[in-house]
């Protein structure tokens, strides 16, 4: 996928001067090779120039990691490690930055041979503080080579979206459509996370689109989405329009990101959308996804910006749905009692119109918005992708602000079931264990809107420390209590 930063991890060591310099030495080279063996050597940069004890040593290792073209930055302490120097290292350092700390080695190596880079972590997190100076610490920082290598593995989907959101250029079209304020949120916390946005009126795409009548790219487009659609091209004739609008759009992105590398797009789709193009947007916005470019329904920044998140978090397509409608209680006593493990209150449905990536539904068919087209013509409603999504593990996930302008968000895992659903969309039925609660709870009670972005797999733990490292307090990051752990506006009778 595109539109993703590209990672180069530097790892320096350092060492506190009263301490065998060796042990640091010895200790970073058996880090390095435990995770070369188990990672590959494509994202990680040794810094070979010193072992960081001085100021003057910290200057010469950020002038090597720079040189090499590191973008974050691990800290290793190989024993206490100078409290000074590496916290500078990491302040003078553009990019997100990690420490971790050697566990002792042997039993009876404990005289010239304790590191005591367990003391060390505390006073290196002490000092970050007092610089206020950001930094990823694993929930267990401190460990052998192997178990080192595992957390930097860990580190780096959480360093790739710290640098794609501080590269970040949103670019939305529109105001969000009547009545759904929930989608309209104060821009403020997107500059102070690093992101950039340019708002467009709906007018201008309109001219766009106009300029783009009879492109010669257009029929190489409808080629790839016969081949994409197969079988479910129910709507050929309306992919010549559909050809020019994703041309129209790609063409704006390369013309307006200005000097950010990446960007995503809140896109408008309704009410005026239909009757003006003819079509609506659902089945473009699926394929820029797979291509890595999120595209918000419904002019949804935040949205936007929680998709481009989840794609660069899991190298992977994301979706944004709304969080829509109850199971059915026959659907559930039919289909899913007895056979998976979950309450009628853990399931629901979540669904949008079709702006689904196909490699993420069983299935696929272009046809119409049916809700569109109880109140317009049926051929203005024409391209959206339907179908179920495919089974498997998901995370629901949100980055929000709020209307004082504060940053909330939440984090939820589970799965989606290999039920059919029996509606139409981009839909699938969604369980998340306890959702009941954490829908009152989280959802209601911190006032998110209906919409959620959708990764394809297990991302909680790395979303959780993405969430913190950008500023999300920790209490603002809502996740489904387990059962018998109390959300503390919930009612103990």
């Amino acid at each position: 996928m595109n539109n993703m930063p590209k990672l180069k991890i530097g790892v320096v060591a350092v060492s506190r001067d009263c301490f065998p310099e060796s042990l640091s030495v010895s200790r970073r080279e058996a880090l390095m090779k435990a995770y070369v063996e188990k990672y590959g050597d494509a994202e990680i940069y040794e810094c070979p120039i010193c072992i960081v004890e001085s100021e003057i040593h910290m200057v010469q290792a950020l002038e090597d990691i720079k040189k090499a073209g590191c973008n974050a930055l691990v800290v290793y302490l190989g024993n206490f490690g100078p409290e000074i120097s590496e916290t500078l290292l990491a302040k003078h350092f553009d990019g997100p930055k990690m420490f971790i700390a050697a566990a002792e080695e042997r039993g009876d190596n404990l005289l010239q041979g304790r590191g005591d880079a367990y003391c060390g972590m505390l006073n290196a997190s002490y000092n970050l503080k007092l610089r206020n100076v950001k930094a990823y610490i694993p929930e267990y920082p401190v460990g052998t080579a192997e178990e080192c290598a595992d957390m930097i593995k860990e580190f780096v989907p959480i360093a790739r979206a710290v640098i794609g959101l501080h590269s970040l250029k949103i670019i939305s079209f529109g105001p969000r459509p009547l009545n759904f304020l929930a989608c309209n949120a104060p821009i403020q916390q997107l500059y102070n996370l690093g992101v950039e946005i340019e708002e467009n009126s709906e007018l201008d795409l309109f001219e766009a689109f106009n300029k783009h009548a009879g492109d010669e790219r257009i029929p190489s487009i409808v080629k790839e989405m016969e081949k994409e659609l197969g079988e479910g091209n129910k709507k050929p004739e309306i992919l010549a329009k559909l050809a020019q609008y994703e041309l129209t759009l790609k063409d704006w992105v390369n013309e307006h990101r200005g000097y950010r590398e990446y960007v995503a797009i809140a896109g408008k789709c309704w009410p005026a959308f239909q009757t003006q193009f003819g079509f609506v947007p659902c089945y473009v916005n699926s394929r820029l996804a797979a291509q890595g470019i999120p595209v918000s329904c419904e002019v949804d920044i935040y949205g936007a910006l929680s998709e481009f998140i989840g794609t660069v978090v899991s190298e992977d397509v994301v979706t944004l749905l709304d969080i829509n409608n109850t199971v059915p209680e026959d659907l559930y006593a039919e289909d899913i009692e007895g056979k998976f493990d979950y309450t009628l209150k853990d399931t629901f449905m979540g669904f949008h119109c079709g702006n689904t990536a196909s490699k993420k539904l069983s299935f696929c068919e272009m046809k119409y918005q049916m809700i569109m087209a109880r109140a317009l013509p049926e051929e203005v409603t024409q391209g959206t992708l339907e179908g179920d999504i495919v089974p498997g593990d998901i995370t629901f996930f949100r980055l929000q602000s709020t209307a004082d302008c504060k940053l909330r968000a939440y984090i939820a895992q589970g799965e989606v079931l290999p039920v059919a659903t029996r509606s139409f969309g981009s839909i699938g039925i969604f369980a998340i264990p306890e959702m009941g609660r954490f829908y009152r709870h989280v959802l209601i009670e911190k006032n998110f809107p209906h919409h959620g972005a959708v990764a394809f797999g297990k991302y909680g733990k790395a979303l959780f420390e993405v969430f913190k490292y950008i500023g999300v307090p920790v209490e603002e990051i809502g996740y489904n209590q387990p059962k018998g752990v109390r959300y503390l506006t919930e009612n103990p009778w």
